[in-house]
């Protein structure tokens, strides 16, 4: 389950500097995205958007219900005003000075420079970001979250959580220990879900505060587009379900804090996040990515430079799971060339070429039993690869796959099939149809990671479908299975090529700040 997260001021913004609806300005990202996830072979039971019905009146409803519990209050805040434009300035509605490292372009919820979270009044010199004229102060009411008194579950809560990993538990225990504030729940922006509260017309609900409720409203939706609109309480409501998050760190309080404190919250016995998969920080060239300063990569540029299984791979392999990690092109094309091509593509090609040069296209016969050692090996790792998946370790799970292929490399060095089918062929058949073994479990296990290259090697044996994994069948490849004719996986790339591709696409086409 995933989804479009697109209220909020960012997207008023946007739109009204585009002269669009924000509806408009966001339906066509949601299109793009769901578009650009289906061309990298990103799937999902439901991909939804917050704008849609099952959402609102989830969301509605839902804090209707924790109001009636008494953990929402109201209170008057201060806030800046624009008289020209007549609105109030929330978060990405305001800019000015940091008070903190004085970066001239800090926005009303944040500083993009030192990454310090601010209130739209902590600005020095705030203006409109509309009309650029400087606002005045006026009173509104505003809703809160009374998160603090939820305090004591959630320490419980996330002390006795032992699948959380290091970063995610820590993060949560440094906050618990801070004490727990109250959550603001409103904004004076037009582009939102409308505020329940009685009182609070002309209101929406805070993005961050109501995109997280998505998880369970993307659930309902899903079931009920299924024609079993009660199968989500078995997702949510039944204590033998789990719910796994992967996320990154920036956003590990929402995930193990705010979100686990609103479920409590409404009184229901909603299952908590049972492990929340949270990565460090992931950076390009040792900067933070950043479109407006054409930092990165993008998904539409990626595509366009090389195929989706060539950024599944690089991705994958480099997932900061336990520490921040730098992506640069040429640590991209030392990926795809020494490890991709050079070790799993050249394991492929090797085996399955040499079974159509000498074997009649053939697997050949051979006994396994004398190959007992190499089945024992190839086994192992089908165990640690599913192992990998079960501790939410992808990185680690794609290492195993091209370990295995190495060890399939380093089987066919030693037994030289190319020059024992001159003097002993039946040598030569033990040998590749021992490594066609060695193949068929590695289109197995690249599947997660690699859905097309798992398709091709596993066309190659004459296997279809999603493979499976379960002990018993073990994905043995018998005597006499028709080889097919492979094309070469994978080709080497270039950091140097790659980037001079990029500068013409971003020539072309120039990067949206």
């Amino acid at each position: 389950m995933s989804g479009s997260d697109e209220h909020g001021t960012a997207i008023e913004v946007e739109a009204i500097r585009q002269g669009i609806t924000p509806f408009r300005l966001s339906t066509r990202n949601h299109r793009v995205i769901k578009r650009l996830l289906k061309a990298m072979n990103v799937n999902f039971s439901n991909y939804t958007r917050t704008e849609n019905k099952v959402h609102i009146q989830f969301v509605r409803g839902f804090y209707n219900q924790i109001e009636s519990n008494g953990y929402i209050y109201d209170r008057v805040l201060k806030l800046p005003y624009c008289e020209f434009d007549r609105r109030f300035l929330p978060d990405r509605f305001v800019e000015g000075e940091c008070p903190y490292c004085h970066f001239p372009k800090a926005r009303g919820d944040q500083c993009d420079n030192c990454s310090r979270v601010l209130d739209p009044t902590d600005l020095i010199n705030p203006y409109c970001v509309i009309c650029h004229r400087t606002p005045v102060i006026r009173e509104s009411r505003h809703w809160f979250f009374d998160l603090p008194k939820l305090e004591g579950p959630l320490k419980e809560y996330v002390e006795s959580n032992k699948n959380f990993p290091d970063n995610a538990r820590n993060f949560s225990l440094s906050w618990l220990k801070e004490g727990l504030k109250p959550r603001s729940l409103t904004r004076d922006n037009r582009w939102g879900i409308p505020a329940p509260f009685k009182g609070a017309e002309g209101k929406t609900i805070y993005v961050w505060m109501e995109a997280v409720l998505g998880y369970v409203s993307a659930t309902k939706e899903w079931t009920k587009k299924n024609g079993r609109p009660g199968l989500w309480k078995k997702f949510w409501l039944d204590p033998k379900s789990r719910n796994i998050h992967f996320i990154g760190k920036d956003n590990i309080p929402f995930h193990t804090i705010v979100f686990p404190g609103l479920l409590m919250a409404s009184g229901d016995s909603y299952n908590l996040p049972w492990q929340v998969s949270s990565t460090e920080f992931f950076l390009f060239d040792g900067e933070k990515f950043s479109k407006s300063r054409g930092i990165g990569v993008w998904m539409d540029e990626a595509l366009e430079l090389e195929s989706s299984e060539y950024w599944r791979y690089a991705l994958m392999s480099l997932r900061p799971e336990l520490k921040d990690t730098n992506f640069t092109l040429e640590e991209f094309e030392r990926k795809v060339n020494t490890e991709l091509n050079d070790v799993v593509g050249n394991f492929v090609h090797r085996t399955l070429s040499f079974i159509q040069t000498n074997f009649d296209g053939k697997v050949p016969e051979f006994d396994p039993l004398v190959e007992s050692a190499s089945i024992a090996t190839i086994n192992s790792y089908r165990k640690r690869v599913a192992k990998s998946l079960e501790d939410y370790r992808l990185k680690e799970g794609i290492e195993n796959v091209v370990d295995l292929a190495r060890e399939g490399n380093r089987y066919l060095n030693d037994r030289e099939p190319w020059r024992k089918i001159k003097t002993d062929k039946h040598a030569a058949a033990q040998a590749l149809g021992t490594a066609v073994q060695f193949l068929a479990a590695i289109g197995d296990l690249v599947y997660p990671f690699l859905p097309e290259t798992s398709k091709k090697i596993r066309a190659s044996i004459s296997r279809r479908g999603i493979p499976d994994w379960s002990p018993s069948t073990l994905g043995f490849v018998k005597p006499g299975t028709r080889i097919r004719s492979l094309a070469p996986l994978f080709h080497k790339v270039s950091s140097k090529d790659l980037r001079d591709k990029l500068d013409r696409i971003r020539t072309r086409k120039p990067v949206e700040a």
